[in-house]
């Protein structure tokens, strides 16, 4: 009886912590669909100007790294002149190449190329899915040039162009709607134009802070980092940065929350399970979805000269460091002291060396 009564403690203890266990962790049963599954595309956008973009893998457990993917399964196919974004449908990747004007097609999971786009684009920067489209946005040749492309998933050919506000740079889809963030990356821009992907019309514009950038969704709420405005030739223009919360059911701003110091520009900021994480120089801070005042003091400071890419996944914060483009860059990846994480937040658990300027990270799986 005694024995009967031990294991069915151990029995439940088993089920408690399977069903407690991390969402981002990969089954033991699960069968990986590529030399790139399970692990992180790292995207290096390369020189401006050079044809010297690239891409890595880092493998969830950290284990295996890998550089020049995308050219070592496509011998002889280059990947372009400044690699900006990456988007996923399905089990393809879309590369967006943004001075090469074109999008390079691949296997998310092999890297195999399996097509590209390289005829109507105009200086390309990011792409978002909806109604089996793609929609692509495209700074052009400067004001008021400004398009989005619309994209035949099963062709690979440009259908239509809506036109928008100026540099539309980043976009997002939610509920058959697309949100573009307007930013040239220095002074110009404070609106999200709101498209509906059924009529590819604009149908709403949103003023949020200025410099709107990174937006992420939780439910039926818009995060959006406003980086601030920065003026190369005359600071005395700079604005701070912010993090506004919209409502999508009304596309009605719930709130805009400004950093403690008043020269601060939040340049990076990711979601992970109930926090925000964002940036501010090399300081990372976090703060609760249900905040309503950003803290004044970072979680940690990254040991790096720039951060210029940054995401949260898996219980680890992955800092890209361009190290001023003179040499390959660097990956340093912290732990986010979330929930099943033993280490605190800030601490290092690995540093690699990547390509050129790594922007941007992509989680496969």
């Amino acid at each position: 009886m005694k024995t009967n009564k031990w294991l069915s403690l151990a029995l439940l203890m088993l089920v408690f912590f399977t069903s407690c266990s991390s969402e981002d962790e990969t089954p033991s049963s699960y069968v990986p669909q590529g030399d790139f599954d399970s692990g992180v595309l790292v995207l290096n956008e390369g020189n401006f100007g050079d044809i010297n973009a690239t891409m890595s893998f880092i493998s969830f457990d950290l284990s295996r790294t890998q550089n020049d993917i995308f050219l070592g399964v496509n011998p002889g196919t280059i990947l372009g002149n400044t690699a900006q974004s990456i988007g996923f449908n399905g089990n393809l990747a879309y590369i967006v190449v943004n001075v090469s004007n074109k999008i390079e097609i691949v296997n998310r999971y092999t890297m195999v190329k399996v097509g590209d786009i390289t005829a109507g684009l105009d200086s390309p920067r990011y792409i978002a899915f909806a109604n089996g489209r793609g929609y692509v946005t495209n700074w052009g040749s400067g004001a008021g040039a400004g398009t989005i492309k619309v994209i035949n998933l099963g062709s690979n050919t440009i259908t239509s162009t809506i036109a928008v506000n100026d540099f539309p740079n980043k976009i997002i889809e939610h509920a058959g709607k697309l949100y573009v963030a307007h930013n040239d990356l220095g002074t110009n821009g404070q609106f999200i134009s709101v498209l509906d992907a059924t009529t590819n019309s604009v149908i709403e514009t949103i003023e949020v802070g200025d410099m709107p950038d990174t937006m992420k969704i939780e439910g039926d709420h818009l995060w959006v980092a406003c980086n601030g405005k920065f003026d190369y030739n005359n600071t005395a223009n700079n604005t701070v940065g912010s993090i506004v919360e919209i409502n999508l059911i009304s596309n009605s701003i719930i709130q805009s929350l400004f950093p403690a110091s008043a020269s601060a520009r939040i340049i990076h900021m990711d979601l992970y399970g109930d926090h925000i994480f964002y940036t501010v120089g090399n300081d990372i801070y976090k703060f609760p979805l249900t905040g309503t005042a950003l803290p004044t003091s970072p979680s940690f400071t990254a040991d790096v000269v720039e951060i210029y890419g940054f995401a949260v996944k898996n219980n680890k914060i992955y800092v890209g460091d361009a190290k001023g483009f003179l040499v390959n860059g660097q990956v340093s990846i912290f732990s986010s002291g979330e929930q099943f994480d033993p280490n605190p937040i800030g601490t290092l658990l690995k540093t690699v060396e990547v390509g050129l300027g790594p922007n941007g990270f992509y989680f496969n799986q």
